[in-house]
């Protein structure tokens, strides 16, 4: 399948790319060759193959959302460089 340079000219306008002459006689070039690869895969029998969304089998590697027991207030706060009131205590970050 062969490119022009005036559809790489167009494709590459609408990409904001620039090629001058030579680059654009090149990119038509390779551009040809791989539409034409992709046209062979036209040429396999696909008949009774099943459609995938992915090569290999995928499955959640996450464990269960469980519910566990709450730290107590005075353990959270227990290694807190710095809290008042029973609440964490940073530095004002705005002014």
């Amino acid at each position: 399948m062969s490119i022009s340079n005036e559809e790489v000219t167009y494709v590459s306008k609408l990409a904001r790319l620039r090629f001058n002459e030579e680059e654009t006689k090149k990119m038509a070039k390779e551009l040809g060759a791989v539409l034409e690869y992709v046209a062979t895969l036209n040429e396999v029998n696909t008949e009774g193959v099943q459609p995938t969304e992915h090569i290999l089998q995928v499955s959640n590697v996450f464990r269960e959302d469980v519910i566990g027991t709450p730290l107590s207030n005075q353990v959270a706060l227990s290694n807190a460089p710095d809290q008042e009131n029973g609440c964490f205590k940073v530095p004002r970050v705005l002014d």
